[in-house]
């Protein structure tokens, strides 16, 4: 198998900072970023939809939360100090594509234009988006009472989270005098804003766009055909856009710092992403908004409720994570102060794995199930290391 090359991963056409965490003089930047967001919020679903008033008032209190937790530092934005970093982003997103999004784009235009074409077939439009909105809400509110109950059992808990998070690197943040009940709290409004913002593509789609009854057998088919290919190509794709996240420092601040400034917890996540991040990755980045509603339904539940369970990164609270899964995983370590791995971050080729390990793996792609390899090759990552070592003593103390 040829090497990557990290010219091709590690492109930039910008100025290359790399960025963790927010800082005081980032203010004026993030109060632009809650602003996008609220907007996107409100062109998405309507500004007086009730998703909308949840994720505008999302917006407030994680600005007020950003306020309290890291300060404010006037100055010129780096946004209006770089702004061609806003077009560079649509460029690496643009670039970032594969062949599968346009597949499914394209399928999604042509039953359009099937449907317009062929008005006297019983296609039952209006009876699809029904379907499909009762599927979006179901999605929204079963992931919402999931991650509701993960925040009930860390407040349970929350003396635990302080004592785990002290022996990390996030002592620089928790210490015994840190209102922990709100980094909590903070921890669950992240996520809950996350998905609000991550799905309001497919909201779009089901919106402005048809889906035929009788289309729907053939294209439910291809479309899972489309999502295997894509899932077999994933880790390239997310290590190029997640490289980004880190090294562009304005895409740091308006896309993916979000996920990096809350507790390494399972409230945060969202299928991997920030604010905008989410709202541009299912735009233009991932397919999985413009399959038909009940593959996207499926899909999207899937994905989002595993990527809560993967952030579990503070053991012993809801939901846990096995420690013989955490030695193969170790997207916790980029959580935890490493900004590398940069990609998925999963070694099940490791000796000593078991083989009921193995079998939970079986059918994952072996660049996503030995997904650390890229990494090995296009940075200094190496599997074997000081902050693994730490987490996986947590786990044994805890669990």
């Amino acid at each position: 198998m040829p090497k990557s090359d990290p010219a091709l991963f590690h492109k930039l056409y910008g100025l290359k900072k790399p960025r963790v965490t927010y800082y005081e003089k980032d203010f004026l930047d993030y109060v632009l970023m809650m602003f996008l967001s609220a907007l996107v919020l409100g062109f998405s679903y309507g500004f007086g939809h009730a998703v909308s008033i949840v994720g505008l008032a999302l917006c407030a209190f994680t600005l007020v939360v950003f306020i309290i937790r890291h300060g404010i530092e006037l100055g010129v934005p780096l946004i209006l100090r770089r702004p061609q970093d806003v077009l560079y982003i649509f460029v690496y997103k643009l670039q970032n594509l594969r062949p599968m999004y346009f597949i499914a784009l394209g399928l999604l235009l042509l039953e359009n234009v099937l449907i317009v074409a062929t008005p006297n077939l019983p296609h039952h439009v209006e009876l699809m988006r029904t379907v499909a909105l009762y599927l979006f809400y179901i999605h929204f509110i079963s992931i919402t009472v999931y991650r509701t109950a993960i925040l009930i059992d860390h407040l349970a808990k929350k003396e635990l989270v302080r004592e785990v998070l002290m022996q990390t690197t996030w002592k620089r943040v928790i210490n015994e005098k840190t209102n922990i009940a709100l980094e909590i709290v903070h921890a669950y409004c992240t996520g809950l804003l996350t998905h609000i913002v991550l799905i309001a593509p497919w909201y779009l789609v089901i919106t402005y766009s048809s889906f035929s009854v009788i289309c729907l057998p053939v294209v439910c088919v291809i479309n899972i055909i489309v999502h295997l290919k894509w899932w077999q190509g994933y880790n390239a794709w997310f290590y190029r856009d997640h490289w980004l996240g880190h090294n562009s420092e304005l895409e740091f601040i308006f896309l993916h710092g979000t996920h990096h400034d809350a507790i390494p917890s399972g409230l945060i996540a969202g299928t991997e992403t920030g604010f905008l991040e989410g709202f541009l990755r299912f735009a233009i980045g991932w397919p999985v908004s413009f399959y038909n509603p009940v593959i996207s339904f499926l899909v999207c539940t899937y994905d989002v409720k595993t990527d809560i369970d993967m952030h579990q990164y503070i053991p012993a609270v809801f939901p846990r994570i096995s420690i013989r899964m955490m030695e193969v995983i170790q997207h916790s370590t980029h959580h935890y102060g490493s900004i590398e791995p940069y990609g998925v971050g999963v070694k099940v080729d490791l000796p000593g794995v078991s083989e009921d390990l193995k079998k939970v793996f079986a059918r994952v792609p072996d660049g996503l199930k030995n997904s650390a390899r890229l990494d090995e090759e296009l940075t200094d990552f190496k599997w074997d290391n000081p902050t693994h070592r730490r987490i996986l003593s947590l786990y044994e103390k805890y669990h």
